[in-house]
């Protein structure tokens, strides 16, 4: 094969190739295409990122990795999406190397919907999203095993002309499996890094106290690459967890129950808990190591502590997705996030008036007029639905679909029609006028 020829391939290959990948780098260059970036790729492909709709979806995308909210797990929270404009929002979450979040996105709506799960990776500065995986096409669930201890970034977003509720659920669970029958992370009484012989090594490990002769079993799939004995760990076993580039050490083993070479399944005995090698003035326990290949020993805590168990906050009201409601505190505090400590948004007076996107029956997720999101108490809003006060216009004014000088105009009003105020936000009014139409109304000369 001539030289020229060679050369007129790569210069087709290789666009080709860097077009269909979504970034490019180390380990980057082959990454498979995300459904949403597909769904993206079919929005320009038509040319439909030109129309407006198309490109607040796109917008809204990018907006949730920029504005996402940072959660505690477990977590869960409901909301509502719009056919006629775009949805898409964000979950911050720190995760341990060691810990398996599981994200589910329950929709109930008129028509099936498709949603897509991304999950990103943020580095050390909580900038720059790295996306780690996404959800499969036909699904509505993912599960990511944190390789790295930071923090991670889950962007929920349905596709174009739907309109649904939705249920955000995110636990959290151990990537393996306990090491020890009958036990679990309660038994753990000495852990990683603690000082040993007079501060001159540190706890390899995590020791896990039970009843001499209870199996330590193997706490994930592998082969046992190891079976021997050494001053520190007595009877000792290696198993080798090859997904994760990792071994799990078993020590002070009253006996061990492999062979070097034999695969293991979850759950496999590898050896029964006793006290040998220096535990020898102990009580039984078993000493439970992990060593990466790359960074060497790391805390096998995260690994195999209890997981989080069901989300347990309590949902908002079906009724109160969409509506509109005011501020009946003497003032609020809009949050970053749905928790009493987050930072401050903005303070917000009485009757302030704003839109109920989601949230918890404890904390609100809302949408101001002037489009920053939050969260504020349920305990400090009330509906927007009884009047404040009715009111004549002195002059004609034109009713508003939304709070902004740029709003459409739903209908003009002669002077001296009576309104039946709701609400304020800034310099204007929401207003009902007669039982079908609600708006907005400058209130500025």
């Amino acid at each position: 094969m001539n030289c020229s020829f060679i050369n007129r391939l790569l210069i087709f290959v290789i666009p080709t190739l860097l077009g269909a990948c979504t970034s490019v780098g180390p380990g980057k260059l082959f990454r498979s295409v995300s459904p949403h970036e597909q769904y993206a790729q079919s929005l320009r492909d038509a040319r439909l990122e030109q129309t407006a709709l198309g490109t607040d979806w796109l917008a809204t995308a990018n907006r949730a990795l920029k504005d996402s909210v940072l959660i505690a797990v477990p977590y869960r929270e409901s909301g509502y999406f719009s056919s006629n404009r775009p949805f898409a929002i964000g979950y911050r979450l720190n995760g341990q190397r060691g810990d398996k979040f599981i994200i589910k996105v329950d929709v109930q709506g008129e028509r099936p919907v498709q949603v897509f799960i991304d999950i990103f990776e943020l580095n050390e500065r909580n900038q720059d999203p790295d996306r780690l995986i996404s959800a499969k096409a036909d699904t509505n669930q993912l599960e990511v095993e944190i390789r790295r201890t930071r923090t991670h970034l889950v962007r929920i977003q349905p596709e174009l002309l739907r309109s649904g509720r939705y249920t955000v659920s995110i636990t959290r669970e151990p990537v393996l499996s306990f090491p020890v029958t009958g036990r679990d992370s309660r038994q753990i009484s000495s852990y990683f890094g603690v000082p040993r012989d007079a501060g001159r090594r540190r706890h390899e490990g995590i020791d896990i106290f039970a009843p001499r002769g209870t199996p330590a079993v193997a706490a994930s799939e592998g082969y046992i690459s190891g079976v021997g004995t050494n001053n520190l760990g007595g009877n000792v076993v290696y198993l080798s967890d090859s997904r994760r580039n990792q071994t799990l050490y078993y020590a002070h083993l009253d006996s061990q129950a492999v062979q070097q070479g034999q695969r293991v399944s979850v759950g496999d005995t590898v050896g029964f808990v006793g006290n040998t090698g220096n535990a020898r003035t102990t009580s039984p326990h078993l000493h439970f190591g992990i060593y990466s290949f790359n960074t060497g020993a790391v805390d096998p805590l995260p690994f195999v502590r209890r997981g989080t168990g069901p989300a347990r906050q309590s949902l908002i009201e079906s009724e109160t997705l969409g509506d509109s409601v005011r501020i009946s505190a003497a003032r609020t505090l809009v949050r970053q996030s749905p928790t009493g400590d987050a930072p401050i948004l903005r303070t917000l007076p009485r009757s302030s008036a704003f839109t109920v996107a989601g949230g918890t029956a404890t904390w609100l997720r809302i949408e101001l007029p002037d489009g920053l999101t939050g969260y504020v108490s349920s305990s400090s809003v009330e509906p927007a639905r009884r009047a404040l006060r009715r009111a004549p216009l002195p002059a004609s004014t034109d009713l508003l679909d939304a709070a902004s000088s740029r709003a459409a105009v739903i209908e003009t009003l002669p002077a001296g029609t009576v309104v039946e105020v709701l609400g304020v936000f800034g310099s204007y009014q929401l207003v009902r006028y007669t039982a079908r139409l609600t708006g907005w109304l400058s209130q500025t000369p």
